[in-house]
């Protein structure tokens, strides 16, 4: 889930067409989960083909990607590598919330309970290698760019976005803010008309970019204490002092100005502080990258797709008329640029 920021920010209303011409960098695990959860049938169920695989990831990639690049988006997923050690402990707790979430949408099924059912069953997504190998091998047939990261996912996108190659980190989590990134985007892969959970009301779900100058400026504290304030609050890599919230922590840092003097007052500890600082302030990244967008492999993603995982050829076509009209258009613009 990340860290917390929701109530310290103030995100500005976007759409799609806002960010024609730019380059997203998105943390595709993240957005895989995203599609994981969300895509499913009235009783939880994600999509499956005939033989019984989940494909909801890549319909969320090609249906939601056809929309990107049709507002003349260019997107890059960047895929997660070794996740820091003190990661460990979150990632065991998430897979003992996935597990009582498969219990309680199966009991719910049985009573016959969908809206329940459904509920807990987007709780229970599950990101596989092979799903992982799925959507790079249909990134690259849409041709579109994928990076691998050396470490977090969302490091490496901001260390993109500050770079300059991309304009944005886009992810529904805020630790973009914390590694770094000048913007982060959020509700790409959930814009639309969503259900609310547990609740019978739908709402118009649109993208948002926060700028962390912005932010900071109005917290009036520096990256480092934004990353200090997320430490008080918790992280994927700690747990945060019990009580503190977004709002306490900011106080906090603003008027003792730094983490140790906040704990010191506090009288607690946090336990591998100065790891946790140097996993958001110094993380592994890799510097330099060079993205390189290509003509899709229409024939191929069909094959892919339709052949492989039954899904229907005339949506398919839908979606790719998209990136070959968006692909053409790059090129004119490439041409106009240059006899400019």
């Amino acid at each position: 889930m990340g860290v917390d920021l929701s109530a310290i920010v103030t995100p500005t209303p976007r759409s799609l067409g806002d960010f024609s011409g730019k380059v997203l960098a998105i943390d595709a695990f993240n957005t895989l989960y995203q599609f994981l959860a969300i895509i499913r049938q009235p009783d939880g169920t994600p999509l499956m083909d005939r033989r019984g695989r989940v494909t909801s990831h890549l319909s969320g990639l090609i249906y939601r990607l056809a929309n990107f690049v049709a507002d003349g988006i260019r997107p890059v997923f960047v895929f997660d590598g070794e996740p820091p050690r003190l990661k460990a402990r979150t990632i065991e707790g998430r897979a003992e919330v996935k597990r009582r979430a498969e219990e309680e949408w199966k009991e719910a099924v049985e009573i016959g309970d969908f809206a329940r059912a459904r509920t807990k069953a987007m709780q229970t997504a599950r990101l596989s290698e092979e799903m992982i190998d799925q959507a790079k091998r249909l990134l690259d047939l849409l041709g579109l760019p994928w990076i691998q990261a050396p470490g977090e996912g969302e490091a490496q996108a901001s260390a993109m976005a500050r770079d300059g190659v991309a304009h944005a980190a886009a992810s529904q989590d805020y630790d973009s803010l914390l590694f770094g990134s000048p913007r982060l985007v959020k509700n790409l892969a959930v814009t639309g008309r969503r259900k609310l959970p547990r609740k019978d009301v739908y709402v118009d779900v649109q993208p948002e970019e926060i700028e962390l100058e912005a932010t900071l400026a109005t917290l009036a504290l520096t990256r480092k204490q934004l990353v200090e304030v997320g430490l008080l609050v918790g992280t994927d890599f700690n747990e945060g002092v019990k009580g503190i919230g977004p709002k306490k922590a900011v106080a906090l840092i603003q008027k003792h100005g730094s983490l140790d003097a906040a704990l010191a007052r506090l009288g607690v500890e946090i336990e591998a502080k100065e790891e946790v600082l140097r996993i958001f302030l110094e993380p592994r990244v890799v510097h330099g990258v060079e993205l390189e967008f290509r003509d899709p492999d229409p024939e191929g993603v069909r094959a892919m797709l339709c052949d492989e995982h039954d899904f229907s050829r005339d949506r398919i076509d839908v979606a790719l008329a998209k990136f070959v009209d968006a692909r053409a258009t790059q090129k004119q613009k490439s041409l106009d640029r240059w006899f400019a």
